[in-house]
């Protein structure tokens, strides 16, 4: 009688073939995010093209530009004639800003659903879809607050059928419900001179991450000039902290002149 082989042995070299314990990296097509320290947490060293990726966040515009924004800036300069569409963006993308960070203003596209809140999402959600359709958008990034999970399912089936980049930011509410998203992520911001965005796994084609992990998303410049100011708040420190004062050694080995000097001054100190 023959005996089983074992599964990890019958299919070693099988690149569609995925083991939960381990990281899915091969059969996915990505673009490094331009950080190294998530892309060795991330399937496939990267964002995943033709796949949803969800971004939950505390507050809407806050940290996504300084997430995604190396990402964007690589696909233009390897593709300058597509286009980058955002889909209900809370706030108006500041040019300057994102010029700073390599992007071309000219190449981003804007779409907004009015005001109203009635029939909004709605909206939002076809013209996601729309983008996702067309041949000259690269990249899709829709703030989708109120999308249910079946919505995101039909999201997550035109990127992959578009072969395109897909990231949806939503609530941290959002956390409590089910989702398609191959990939999402959890952002939390921080005060450190490591970095200033902590970035969660909470989903992943991989077994789980014990711990977030800290990116420095703040823009070359600015990174340069909270160092240079650390470095002069710690040098005027040092400047103002007081002297002190000679043991009784070097006291009694002092000329008499300077010891008379020394007492002058303690006395003058307690004085004050």
């Amino acid at each position: 009688m023959l005996s089983p082989i074992p599964v990890k042995r019958a299919l070693p070299d099988l690149a569609h073939v995925w083991r939960a314990g381990e990281l899915g990296s091969a059969s996915l097509q990505t673009v490094g995010t331009g950080y190294a320290a998530l892309d060795e947490v991330l399937p496939g060293g990267g964002w995943p093209q033709g796949a949803l990726i969800e971004v939950l966040q505390p507050q809407a515009g806050l940290h996504e530009w300084g997430l995604i924004a190396p990402a964007l800036a690589a696909m233009q300069l390897a593709s300058p004639d597509q286009l980058m569409v955002l889909v209900g963006a809370p706030y108006l993308p500041f040019g300057p800003a994102l010029g700073a960070r390599q992007l071309n203003m000219q190449r981003l596209l804007c779409v907004q659903a009015g005001q109203a809140n009635q029939g909004k999402a709605p909206a939002l959600l076809w013209a996601t879809r729309e983008a996702l359709q067309c041949a000259d958008v690269g990249a899709v990034l829709a703030w989708l607050p109120d999308a249910r999970s079946a919505h995101l399912r039909r999201l997550q089936i035109a990127a992959h059928a578009h072969h395109k980049l897909l990231l949806v930011f939503r609530p941290l509410r959002a956390q409590q419900e089910s989702s398609p998203a191959p990939l999402r992520l959890l952002l939390e911001g921080t005060v450190s001179e490591e970095g200033n965005l902590f970035v969660n796994v909470l989903k992943r084609r991989g077994p789980p991450l014990a711990s977030p992990v800290l990116l420095d998303t703040r823009p070359a410049r600015l990174s340069a000039l909270l160092a240079a100011s650390r470095e002069r708040a710690r040098r005027r420190r040092e400047e103002l902290a007081p002297m002190p004062l000679p043991s009784l050694a070097s006291v009694s080995a002092s000329p008499r002149s300077d010891v008379h000097a020394l007492l002058d001054r303690i006395a003058n100190l307690h004085h004050h």
